[in-house]
């Protein structure tokens, strides 16, 4: 496998030979190129390419990026691009990133272009969780991101759920609490309604001046050994050199600032920061791997060179940037503010057409109501003088049976006094009828208290007719054995055979109600 990997590498090396050139892909934070180079062609060849390509004029901030092995390199302005440690399959990509970071972003970085390159680096690598943001923080920055995208913010237009597919926030962010994507929407779109007003580079002019205060903002950090074989951590930035714990690259134990350090010497894999102040011990450190050394070198002295050419006049070329970035603010300040003239005259004449349209529809309104009240009145109209005429005979009518009334008081006083005589005839009899009624009321009181009575002497009556029941039967039975044993005895003495007479059946009560005790005794 080797082998064939080594002959495809020949093969390809022989093939730029004969093409004498070869394709580069750069990968910027926001667009993809492809450019075809020549085989001689340096580093700032290439770099200037896409520089003049994108319009970057502020070119001291970036450069091209490569992996390699397991670690990355800077591509260098004065070695040809094919002669660095590039993986040889075309497209041969890079990326094009920012090197070194500023100090202060609002003051050096001039170009618009240059902003938004450096806002979207630092955006990513917060997300990302490269450069460590507290939650209010990341909400604050994700407002900001919202407005250089979105501009001001409306509510007609950014309705709920538009920031779904948007990343915002670190995922460690929004693990550490229990929210909702809603209630975090919720939370950002309330900070973004408040930023009206601010244009795209105004927003990311903000984002990068809050995210420059964050502690790992712009550093470049290597694993390093000192001369003890302590494993500590290398941090290199903008304003000097960080000496951290591996587990923390928050707070760094030491730290040498560039304008108190007078040299770094490199020799033998080995690293020697010697301070100004003699009394201060030089410290050394290494790192395992030549590349990482190397890289540390190039960021180092790249660093320090930016770090001293802030605190001197800028050159001609950067006073003319900033001359033209002021008239180019100036400019856009009056078009801004001529647009913003426009759209308050827009949204006064559209509150304008509004309000007349909504008068409008209000006349309209009225005058249908007009209309039908109009309508009303004249239905009303025609009733009335339908119930005028209807009026009008009811009166005669009326007037009548007023005649006939007065005929019929007239007869009515005329009956007046025999109806008096009848009403005291009438009283005479209601008052005899209710002493009839309570009459009638007491005797039926008393028939009760008879039926009653009557009542219990039937129950005594039928009690004594049991009596007399049972008494019978008991008395009937002993005279039919008396009877039975007389014959008997004379049949025996005088031995003639004589029948023996039926024994008498229970008498009903009718035949006892007949007769009496003694009678059926003397039957006997």
């Amino acid at each position: 496998m080797a082998s064939a990997l080594a002959s495809r590498m020949g093969l390809n090396s022989w093939r730029r030979k004969q093409a004498k050139s070869f394709n580069v892909k750069i990968v910027t934070m926001d667009a993809e190129m492809e450019f075809n180079c020549e085989n001689k062609w340096k580093g700032k060849d290439l770099f200037d390419l896409v520089c003049r390509t994108v319009g970057l004029r502020e070119t001291w901030f970036f450069g091209l990026l490569y992996n390699v092995e397991d670690t990355v390199a800077w591509l260098k302005m004065d070695k040809k691009v094919l002669q660095h440690d590039i993986p040889k399959e075309e497209p041969i990509t890079l990326h094009f990133l920012a090197k070194f970071y500023p100090e202060n972003a609002e003051e050096e970085l001039v170009q618009d272009i240059t902003l938004h390159l450096f806002f979207l680096q630092v955006k990513k690598k917060i997300l990302e969780e490269e450069i460590y943001c507290p939650p209010e923080a990341s909400v604050l920055l994700a407002s900001y991101a919202v407005q250089a995208k979105y501009g001001d913010y409306d509510h007609n237009v950014h309705k709920p759920g538009f920031l779904a597919q948007e990343e915002l926030l670190p995922k460690r962010v929004i693990h550490l609490y229990q929210m909702t994507a809603e209630m975090w929407e919720e939370r950002i779109t309330a900070c973004y309604a408040e930023h009206r007003g601010r244009m795209r580079d105004e927003a990311e002019t903000e984002y990068l001046k809050i995210a420059q205060d964050l502690e790992m903002y712009g550093i470049n950090y290597f694993f390093i050994r000192n001369k003890k074989g302590t494993d500590l951590l290398l941090g290199v930035d903008a304003l000097g050199l960080h000496i951290y714990e591996p587990e923390n690259r928050l707070t760094p134990k030491i730290s040498f600032p560039w304008n108190e350090i007078r040299n770094i010497s490199y020799s033998d894999k080995e690293f020697a920061i010697k301070p100004l102040d003699k009394k201060t011990d030089v410290f050394k450190f290494n790192s395992s791997k030549l590349r990482v050394n190397k890289l540390i070198l190039q960021l180092c002295i790249g660093n320090h060179d930016l770090f001293m050419r802030r605190r001197r006049v800028d050159s001609l070329e950067v006073q003319q940037m900033k001359s033209q970035a002021r008239e180019e603010k100036a400019r856009k300040q009056v078009e801004r503010q001529r647009l913003v003239r426009e759209k308050h005259l827009r949204e006064d004449a559209e509150r304008a057409r509004d309000e007349l349209e909504r008068r409008l529809m209000q006349l309209q309104d009225e005058a249908q109501m007009a209309n039908d009240a109009l309508m009303r009145s004249e239905e009303t109209a025609d009733l009335l003088a339908e119930k005028a005429q209807i009026a009008e005979e009811e009166a005669k009518l009326l007037a009548q049976k007023a005649a006939e009334a007065e005929q019929e008081m007239q007869r009515i006083k005329v009956t007046a006094i025999r109806s008096e005589e009848e009403r005291r005839l009438m009283e005479q009899k209601v008052l005899e009828a209710e002493m009839l009624a309570l009459k009638m009321a007491e005797e039926s009181e008393r028939r009760a208290k008879e039926a009653e009575q009557l009542k219990q002497d039937l129950q005594e009556a039928r009690e004594s007719e049991r009596r007399a029941k049972s008494k019978l039967l008991e008395i009937t039975s002993k005279s039919a054995y008396t009877v039975t044993m007389a014959t008997t005895y004379r049949g025996s003495s005088r031995q003639i055979y004589q029948p023996m007479p039926c024994p008498p059946t229970c008498p009903t009560s009718a035949s006892v109600r007949r007769t009496s005790p003694s009678t059926s005794k003397t039957r006997t």
